[in-house]
């Protein structure tokens, strides 16, 4: 059915939602690494470290856009004949990668430019700055462990 296809690939593009937050949590991780870097370009390598932590949640959404794809048939077969409430299904399961990834990518990147300006100032603090903005990571990966325990849950 058509109105169960197009949902699930609705789906799929809500998984990527996740990248959104990726870009922001990085764009913020960056204009504090470039703070940083304007005082002492030596710390570019340490900052940059720190500002692709939040570019996690991206390859998340990515991956589950992928796996919802593999899953529906598009990618590797035919198309599945779905039904508007298996479209659901699919739809439901992307939620929280695309919920939690983007938002939490955001915090991430908060976490980890927090973590750079501490980097300016004390050097060798740096694992503690990463470790603060690992801490959000916790949650992404138990959105995509639901989302995927999810689709691979459903009877497609």
């Amino acid at each position: 059915m058509v109105e169960g296809n197009t949902i699930a690939l609705f789906g799929a593009a809500v998984a990527s939602l996740a990248g959104i937050g990726s870009a922001i949590g990085v764009g913020i991780a960056g204009q504090a690494a470039n703070g940083v870097v304007a005082e002492d370009p030596k710390k570019f390598g340490r900052t940059l470290i720190l500002q692709a932590v939040p570019g996690t949640q991206g390859i998340y959404g990515l991956l589950l856009t992928f796996l919802i794809l593999i899953r529906i048939g598009l990618l590797g077969g035919g198309l599945h004949d779905l039904t508007m409430t298996q479209g659901l299904y699919v739809l439901a399961s992307a939620i929280p990668t695309g919920a939690i990834g983007l938002w939490s990518a955001i915090a991430q990147g908060k976490a980890a430019a927090a973590g750079i300006q501490l980097l300016g100032k004390r050097p060798d603090q740096m694992a503690k700055g990463i470790v603060y903005a690992a801490m959000v990571e916790t949650y992404a990966i138990f959105g995509l462990l639901i989302s995927i325990l999810m689709l691979f849950n459903l009877n497609l």
